[in-house]
């Protein structure tokens, strides 16, 4: 099997469920293609560390599709989830759903480091709405983000949080790094931006 497509969104699962998840995916040793929806779950941080550690075994993978919005996984949660990712050396497309998920800055912080070992990284979308970040969040997210070299696509929803003005310069100042970028989508809807931050989008 080199396909695998899971859509387990809101069954009350919980961090005993996402390790069982976490064994059989382990198995799967051929898998280049890898989607699984948790949405409205209970996963929280220890659930999170669980799948984390079965995407890192994941050797073969070019793929990864993984939501997990309105599960409270926090910033150790993401930590363990980006630990897992940045060990899967041959991924290309990465697609992170944590839309309601609490990660905040220290989140962004850990998955902007790890984002940024990805070094085959081509297609990258994030979907951080509703966390509670500020501008250093994105400022940790920029320098992530700014690593990945080899980017030619990026979509990055970052909805309602607090990262103002300040925010949008640290943000702006790290896709522009990306020099490979052929499309590129923001999505900033209540995020405090003033008359700054609309300049530096300009």
């Amino acid at each position: 099997m080199t396909s695998l497509d899971l859509d387990l969104s809101y069954n009350s699962i919980n961090a005993d469920g996402a390790e069982y998840l976490e064994e059989g995916i382990a198995k799967c040793v051929t898998l280049t293609s890898l989607h699984i929806n948790l949405c409205g779950n209970n996963i929280k941080e220890n659930g999170s560390k669980y799948l984390g550690e079965g995407i890192a075994k994941s050797a073969t993978l070019t793929s990864l599709d993984l939501n997990l919005s309105g599960n409270n996984v926090g910033s150790n949660g993401t930590k363990y989830l980006g630990e897992g990712i940045s060990k899967c050396a041959t991924i290309t497309s990465l697609n992170i759903n944590l839309c309601f998920t609490n990660i905040k800055d220290n989140g962004s912080k850990y998955l902007g480091e790890e984002i940024a070992k990805c070094v085959s990284l081509t297609s990258l979308a994030l979907d951080l709405s509703f966390n509670g970040i500020n501008e250093e969040g994105a400022e940790y997210l920029g320098e992530g983000i700014s690593k990945c070299v080899t980017l030619t696509y990026l979509h990055l929803n970052i909805k309602g949080n607090r990262i103002g003005d300040n925010g949008i310069k640290y943000l702006g100042e790290g896709i522009s790094k990306c020099f490979t970028l052929t499309s590129f989508h923001l999505i900033l809807y209540g995020d405090s931006i003033g008359l700054n931050g609309n300049r530096i989008l300009k």
